[in-house]
């Protein structure tokens, strides 16, 4: 799998044995050394072509990763949708989850093992790119379109602002309305999630979701949560 990765890292060490052991199997990694810099990167002021993902580091010398990661979503154009996997040295579950609400795609905490952190950007990856097309692609309910092949979502033809992880959740869900669906069976049903996440993280990223598409995220209703059990997806929409 070739791709352009950009790792946002202070730890020179840890970027050149990261871009070395993820250079075996075929992907270029760009390093910046703090927030700044990468954010330039990503802007174009110098001129690269956009990555294909990015590894953000939590914690860097110029400012928090997580504010980098918010100012990343805030970008103008596709800048704003590229795939963001965050690393973090903070065993606090709460720096995690506000990496996730803020639009990050995954998380891996260090010290990390390199064929995990490997499998984790092959699984986004895999779910950015997508597998073989439906016989419809374009999944209406009510005023909310969702169009599998633009990868985008609209409301009343408003752009609904989703990662590349929330929109494979969201269609997930919408494929399957109706039907009842634990936290297991919606990772399950995300191509590519090889890899066990925390329950906690699927309701950060459903929060996020109902806040793009529903009028009150919260009161929603078209992504409702069955208490104990899991989400559905409503079939009859506004």
């Amino acid at each position: 799998m070739n791709a352009h990765l950009l790792m946002i890292e202070d730890d020179t060490r840890l970027a050149q044995m990261v871009s070395e052991y993820l250079g075996q199997s075929g992907m270029q990694v760009t390093h910046c050394v703090d927030g700044g810099s990468g954010l330039a990167r990503l802007q174009g002021h110098e001129g690269a072509a956009l990555p294909d993902l990015v590894i953000l580091d939590l914690m860097l010398p110029d400012m928090d990763g997580l504010d980098v990661c918010r100012r990343i979503r805030t970008l103008p154009g596709a800048v704003a949708q590229v795939p963001i996997l965050m690393l973090t040295a903070k065993g606090d579950p709460m720096d995690r989850i506000i990496g996730l609400e803020l639009g990050a795609d995954d998380y891996l905490p260090k010290p990390f093992e390199p064929r995990e952190l490997l499998a984790r950007i092959r699984a986004i990856l895999r779910r950015r790119e997508g597998g073989p097309a439906p016989s419809t692609q374009l999944l209406r309910f009510g005023t909310l379109e969702i169009d599998r092949d633009a990868r985008s979502v609209t409301v009343a033809g408003q752009v609904c602002e989703l990662t590349s992880y929330q929109f494979d959740l969201l269609v997930a869900l919408a494929e399957r309305a109706g039907r009842v669906l634990t936290r297991d069976q919606i990772m399950e049903a995300v191509r590519g999630r090889e890899l066990e996440a925390f329950d906690r993280s699927i309701d950060v990223h459903m929060g996020r979701i109902r806040a793009a598409i529903e009028a009150d995220a919260k009161n929603p209703h078209r992504i409702l949560t069955v208490r104990g059990v899991g989400y559905v997806f409503a079939k009859q929409q506004d």
